[in-house]
């Protein structure tokens, strides 16, 4: 239910486009409230952009998630997730390394870190072949303060959320150092109920399926790590790393009222669909890490080993009624019950060496091995009470992958003008999926060996003292995700439903950028990325055994282009009073797939085409005004817009959003109100008509609109050292569970 269709894969898709693009599109790509624009504190370096804070008031009293939303090129759509100028996602790095945490532990981190530790935030838009990235997957790494005084501090974080329900969140973060000894922690803790509402809409001239209602998803999380760093020399340091997220969403309910109509008698029948589920997961993983300094220069090896246990059980019921036009229930029609546990077993390593030169050379190279073993005991058993015929089925899918990888990267200075940087990397895939009972004898046994080249170039020249010009080149596999290759069914209606696909394959992606920069305020970026075997979600729509079906599949969908243009300003006014990042963006989307064949079945479809194309307007601005001289009190008022495009489901209507953010500095306390999408413009529509006849039209409303009060207390010695934060071997796979 939480991967039900249409929302999850157009949705996030989408929003991320709706800021990210208007930034250039980003993790999730927004705004920037202000620094003193001094001297480059933002500018272009060769592979990546740098946000100098440390001498900001932006980062007084706020948290670094905060402070990363003021960020240019970066943005927060939802206030959990962080995206960069034209990625699906953002990875966090701490000084250089990944964090170790699924989405929602980093989340709470960066939530609990004070911004007034951070000296600069870089951000890579296109990263290098060092980095074990999934396609375009960009890299925001966080620059913490150089701190000396031994100690211990903290602090606690504390909110409350109205939307549709009310949520409330708490954290407390500690950091401690003595001497060689360093250890850091987290606890947090939230709980809230997501709320939507659904209005579906197929069919054609011989018949249609109307289907409306609510769905709401209650979660609890509880989540923490714990960092020890442990200095063995001068040169070299020993650290350990366990983080732990727990999950628990019960009763989770969708209630849908359908209308099937016969267009050529205009005779309806009524139905009620209920659904209810009940899941809980657990994700743990552990990190040792060994760095070796071995010049003064900056040289170095680094190597990590780690483990990730991820464990999710998730039970479901489905209920059809008969029902008359008001939605009164009559006589049952059907039960569906699912039982759809997911265990998910890695061990990665990694091993990365970086020499530098005195002539301004630096040469890296490294290797990683991962290997991953997921296990999915799949229970379906449906009752029709019209024929008292009961179809249990078991689907016990096992899916084993192997990935092998290695690089190498040379990066020079050829002047204090130009620079560049070219690298490639090697990976080597390795997997098999296995079904104990398959209903198809392809799913027996399905085997996969390739291999890939995927080469990398950056170049940076300053022409002078105010202008800067830059070109990257990246090429990047995006391997599905384990829960998308389990081939299981998750029922929206009885003739409604997604399925995903344990054939599909990874997509290859390679993306260009040029950038402009004027007076390291002034912006210009141009974009191009073409995806090949493009995955995502495809309706199959027809009528399959005398009945009409709209099946969700997981796919490969042919390819998909992105052209891209973004000029935008970040700047200050009024001796700092007001601080404003505007952007103005312009983006072209070439699509060309088609479908007519289920690929689980085999049945055969109306045939499904997407080979239009659609070009979109967008423009975001956020803006933080100081309110007074002594700056404790600010007023923040942020907005974006993004008219119509096509995705892969068909046209996407336009999105906007205005919210307001209204923050008090008092001592060591930080208090903030946000009124978020104040206008109620955060609706989802999509529709599609096909050359054949068949349309299908989607509708959702997330209710969004909500007030958040959060208050912070920052605690203890602030000038303790902040300990190493170490790269996790197994990050590009925690990224694939969810």
């Amino acid at each position: 239910m939480k991967k039900l269709i249409i929302t999850l894969s157009v949705l996030t898709g989408f929003v991320a486009f709706a800021q990210n693009q208007s930034d250039s599109e980003s993790l999730k790509t927004e705004n920037i409230k202000e620094v003193k624009m001094t001297k480059k504190v933002f500018r272009k370096e060769s592979d990546r952009f740098v946000y100098d804070v440390a001498a900001s008031p932006v980062a007084k009293g706020n948290t670094a998630f905060e402070l990363l939303k003021e960020t240019p090129l970066v943005s927060s759509t939802d206030d959990k997730t962080l995206k960069i100028a034209g990625k699906s996602n953002a990875v966090i790095y701490i000084n250089g390394r990944v964090t170790q945490m699924d989405a929602e532990g980093v989340e709470q981190f960066l939530k609990n870190m004070p911004a007034e530790n951070i000296q600069k935030i870089e951000v890579i838009t296109l990263p290098g072949s060092e980095f074990k990235v999934e396609s375009t997957d960009g890299i925001i790494n966080i620059v913490l303060k150089k701190k000396t005084t031994d100690g211990l501090n903290g602090n606690a974080r504390f909110y409350n959320e109205q939307k549709y329900f009310n949520g409330t969140g708490a954290g407390v973060s500690l950091n401690y150092r003595k001497d060689k000894l360093g250890i850091s922690g987290n606890v947090n803790t939230s709980e809230n109920i997501e709320h939507k509402y659904y209005i579906l809409n197929s069919g054609n001239k011989n018949a249609s399926t109307r289907s409306v209602g609510p769905m709401s998803d209650p979660n609890k999380n509880l989540g923490g790590y714990v960092n020890i760093d442990y200095q063995l020399n001068d040169k070299s340091s020993l650290a350990l790393t366990y983080n732990s997220r727990l999950n628990r969403s019960f009763n989770s309910t969708i209630e849908l009222y359908n209308i099937s109509t016969d267009n050529l008698t205009n005779i309806s029948k009524y139905s009620v669909t209920n659904s209810k589920e009940d899941a809980h997961s657990a994700n743990n993983s552990l990190n040792i890490n060994y760095e070796l300094k071995t010049d003064s220069l900056g040289s170095k090896l680094n190597v990590n080993v780690a483990g990730l246990l991820y464990r999710r059980y998730q039970t479901s019921t489905n209920f059809t009624y008969d029902s008359d036009i008001n939605q009164n229930k009559n006589s049952p029609l059907l039960r569906i019950d699912q039982d759809q546990p997911q265990i998910i077993n890695n061990f990665s390593a990694t091993a990365d060496y970086i020499r530098k030169f005195e002539k301004d050379l630096t040469i890296a190279v490294g290797g990683n091995y991962n290997k991953t073993s997921t296990d999915n005991d799949t229970k379906y058993s449906a009752y029709d009470y019209r024929t008292k015929i009961t179809d249990p089925q078991a689907n016990h899918f096992i899916y084993d992958e192997n990935i092998l990888g290695a690089y190498l990267t040379l990066e020079k200075s050829f002047s204090p003008k130009f620079s560049g940087k070219v690298g490639a990397r090697y990976e080597l895939t390795q997997s098999e999926g296995n079904s104990d009972n398959p209903t198809d004898e392809r799913l027996k046994s399905i085997k996969r060996n390739y291999n890939q080249i995927l080469p990398y170039l950056s170049l940076n020249y300053t022409l002078n003292e105010k202008n800067n010009i830059s070109y990257a080149f990246s090429s990047r596999v995006k391997r599905p995700s384990f829960w998308e290759l389990n081939p299981t069914k998750t029922f929206l209606t009885e003739f409604n439903y997604t399925q995903n696909n344990p054939f599909v394959k990874s997509s290859s992606v390679y993306s260009q950028e040029l950038t402009y920069m004027y007076k390291n305020s002034y912006f210009l970026i141009l974009s191009h990325a073409l995806v090949k075997d493009n995955i995502t979600e495809v309706p199959l729509q027809g009528v399959i055994d005398g009945v009409n079906q709209v099946r969700y599949i997981r796919t490969n969908f042919g390819t998909n282009q992105e052209f891209g243009a973004m000029l935008g300003m970040q700047k200050s006014f009024f001796k700092g009073y007001l601080s404003t990042n505007f952007n103005v963006g312009l983006q072209h989307n070439i699509n060309n797939g088609s479908l007519s064949e289920d690929p689980i079945s085999g049945d055969i479809f109306p045939l499904y085409e997407n080979k239009k194309s659609s070009t979109s307007f967008t423009i975001q601005t956020s803006n933080n005004i100081q309110l007074d001289k002594k700056k404790t009190w600010f007023l923040g008022v942020n907005y974006f817009y993004v008219d119509k495009q096509m995705i892969e489901l068909g046209e996407l209507d336009q999105l906007m959003s205005l919210d307001f953010t209204v923050k008090k500095i008092w001592n060591n306390w930080t208090f903030s109100v946000d009124l978020d999408d104040v206008l109620n413009t955060q609706l989802i529509s999509i529709t599609d008509y096909q050359a054949n006849g068949n349309y299908n039209n989607i509708s959702q409303d997330r209710y969004s609109r909500g007030v958040k009060f959060t208050m912070v207390y920052n605690f203890g010695n602030q000038k303790v050292k902040k300990i190493r934060d170490i790269d996790s071997a197994d990050k590009d796979i925690k990224s694939r569970t969810r």
